[in-house]
C-alpha cells in the first residue's frame, strides 16, 4: 500500500539518489569554459549589474545559491566566445551539437523555440506568400506569419474524436493544399503533437520536394529521437529543410533554451539564418542557458545519458503495460494510422475529467502532470525520472481508479483544444495592426479577431488575428470576458 499523501521532502529523500558520475567520454567546451571562468574570477566592471551576486536580493541569493549568480554572465567577456557571430567555445559547442544531431548547422536559441520559428518565418515567408500549416501549430508560428505578412493555408490533421485531440497530418492533405495554391513559400508542420502523435514526415518531405517547396518541422517535443532507435526517427533525417528542438522540454537543458537545425542540403541559407537570428536574439545572451544546451547535448551523447534515455523508454513501456491492466484506465496508443512517442502518455480515468484527475494527483499524491484537458492528463516519462517514482505513479493511478472520487471540477466545462477550422477573412498581419476595440465576448460573434488567444500548454491558438469569431469558439473561451476585435 502507498500513502495517499506523501510529503515532498520525504519523497525527495526517498526517490532521489544523487549520483556523482563523470563524463570523460564526451566533450562540452562551453561548460568547460564556464568552469574556468568560475575558477578564475576577475573584478567586474561590466554587466550584469548584480556583479556576481553581490548586489542581489539576499533571500533570492540564498534560494538559488551564490554559484549560480557568479556564473550568470553573458558572452563577450572572459574568453567565453560570442553568440552572433558564433566564436570561441560557443562556436565549438554549436558545431558539436550539429554533429550530434546530424545537421549542416545548429544554432543555440536563448528565447525558446519561439525564436527559431520567428527566424524561419522571416527567412522564407514574405508578404503575400502562402504558408501551408497545420491547424494545431504553436502560436509562435502564427507570430512569425504576423511579422512576415504571409498568408496561412490551413491543413487539418486527423481528429482523435474519442480523446478530443488532433492526430497525424495526412500527406495527401499536404499535396492537395500544394495543388490548390500558388505562391507557397513553405510547408510548416508540427511533429509530434503535444501528446506524442507522429506523422509520416518522410512522405510529406517527398511531396514537398516534388513541388520544390521547403519543409520546416517544429519538432519541439522530439529532441530525444536522435539518441535512441526505439524512438521515432527525427525529421532531420527524413527530408526536412529546418528543424526546431526544445531541448528544455525533454532534453535536459534549462528552461528557455532550444536549438535550430539547418539540415544538409537544405533550401535555407545558414548565413541568412544567422543574420536573422541576430535581429531577434538578445545582445546579452545568458551563458547559463547556452552552457545548459552544451551540457544537455553532451549528456545525451554520453554513456550515462544513453542509459538514462534507455531506462526512460523502458519505464514508459512499463507504465503503459501496467495502466492497461487497471480497470477504468484508458491509454492513448499508436494505431495503424499513426506512430507515437511512447514517453508521452495520455490517459483518462472513467468517471473523472482530466482536470479532476489532475487535481487528485496533485493534492492527494504530490504528482504534477504535464497538462490536463476535460478528457485526460498528459504524463511525460523523462530521462530524470527514477524507478521509485514510476512505480509510485502507477500505484497512484490504480488507487484513484479503485476509489470513489467524484468529479466536482468545472461545473461548466471548458473545452481544452480548439478542434475548429479557422475562417480567415483578413491577413493576420493586417488584422493585428488594424484599429481595434475591446468588446464583451458575447457580442464578438460575427466580428474579426485582432489578437492571438492561445493558452500554454500547449500553445495552440483558439483565435488568431483575421479569424472570424463564431458561436463554435465560445466553449473554448469560458474564462474570457473580453475580446479584442477589428474596429468597425
Amino acid at each position: 500500500m502507498i500513502k495517499t499523501k506523501l510529503k515532498a521532502k520525504t519523497k525527495t529523500r526517498k526517490f532521489r539518489k544523487i549520483a556523482h558520475e563523470t563524463h570523460s567520454d564526451v566533450k562540452a567546451p562551453l561548460v568547460e569554459a564556464l568552469e574556468q571562468f568560475y575558477k578564475n574570477p576577475m573584478m567586474q566592471f561590466h554587466i550584469p549589474g548584480h556583479t556576481g551576486g553581490h548586489a542581489s536580493y539576499q533571500p533570492f541569493k540564498k534560494l538559488i545559491g551564490s554559484r549560480a549568480l557568479l556564473l550568470d554572465t553573458t558572452d563577450e567577456f572572459d574568453n567565453l566566445g560570442t553568440l552572433h557571430p558564433a566564436t570561441g567555445p560557443i562556436k565549438e559547442a554549436q558545431e558539436l551539437a550539429a554533429h550530434a544531431f546530424g545537421s549542416q548547422r545548429t544554432f543555440f536559441l536563448v528565447g525558446g523555440s519561439t525564436i527559431g520559428n520567428l527566424t524561419l518565418a522571416m527567412c522564407m515567408s514574405k508578404k503575400g506568400k502562402k504558408v501551408i500549416v497545420n491547424r494545431n501549430c504553436h502560436r509562435s508560428i502564427l507570430t512569425g506569419m504576423i511579422i512576415s505578412g504571409a498568408e496561412p493555408v490551413w491543413v487539418l490533421p486527423e481528429k482523435l474524436e474519442e480523446w478530443e485531440l488532433w492526430g497525424e497530418i495526412e500527406p495527401a492533405s499536404i499535396e492537395k493544399a500544394l495543388k490548390e495554391n500558388d505562391d507557397v513559400a513553405m510547408v510548416w508542420i508540427t511533429n509530434p503533437t503535444y501528446e506524442g502523435v507522429v506523422s509520416n514526415v518522410k512522405a510529406i518531405a517527398d511531396i514537398c520536394k516534388k513541388y520544390d517547396v521547403p519543409l520546416i518541422v517544429d519538432e519541439a517535443h522530439g529532441c530525444l529521437w536522435n539518441f535512441n532507435k526505439n524512438l521515432p526517427e527525427s525529421s532531420l533525417h527524413l527530408g526536412a529543410d529546418a528543424v526546431v528542438h526544445s531541448l528544455h522540454k525533454t532534453g535536459g537543458s534549462m528552461s528557455q533554451s532550444s536549438m535550430l537545425h539547418i539540415t544538409k542540403g537544405s533550401k535555407f541559407d545558414p548565413d541568412e539564418v544567422e543574420r536573422t537570428l541576430q535581429l531577434l536574439q538578445t545582445t546579452s545572451p545568458s551563458m547559463l542557458l547556452m552552457a545548459s544546451l552544451d551540457a544537455a547535448r553532451a549528456n545525451l551523447e554520453s554513456k550515462r545519458g544513453k542509459r538514462q534515455l534507455s531506462r526512460a523508454i523502458q519505464y514508459a513501456k512499463f507504465v503503459r503495460n501496467k495502466l492497461h491492466k487497471i480497470e477504468g484506465v484508458n491509454v492513448l496508443e499508436a494505431t495503424e494510422n499513426f506512430n507515437q512517442d511512447i514517453t508521452k502518455i495520455f490517459i483518462s480515468v472513467d468517471g473523472l475529467s482530466g482536470k479532476r484527475l489532475e487535481s487528485i494527483l496533485e493534492i492527494d499524491f504530490d504528482i504534477e502532470v504535464e497538462s490536463a484537458s476535460d478528457i485526460g492528463v498528459l504524463l511525460l516519462i523523462n530521462i530524470g525520472n527514477t524507478k521509485e517514482e514510476i512505480q509510485y505513479l502507477v500505484n497512484a493511478v490504480e488507487k484513484i481508479a479503485h476509489s470513489n472520487y467524484s468529479d466536482i471540477y468545472y461545473i461548466e466545462k471548458r473545452k481544452h483544444m480548439p478542434m475548429l477550422t479557422p475562417q480567415i477573412v483578413m491577413n493576420p498581419r493586417e488584422a493585428y495592426y488594424s484599429e481595434k476595440e475591446t468588446i464583451e465576448k458575447e457580442k464578438a460573434v460575427g466580428r474579426i479577431s485582432a489578437e492571438v488567444i492561445a493558452e500554454c500548454p500547449p500553445g495552440i491558438s483558439i483565435l488568431l488575428p483575421g479569424e472570424l469569431i463564431t458561436e463554435a469558439h465560445m466553449p473554448y473561451l469560458n474564462e474570457y470576458k473580453w475580446l479584442e476585435v477589428i474596429k468597425k
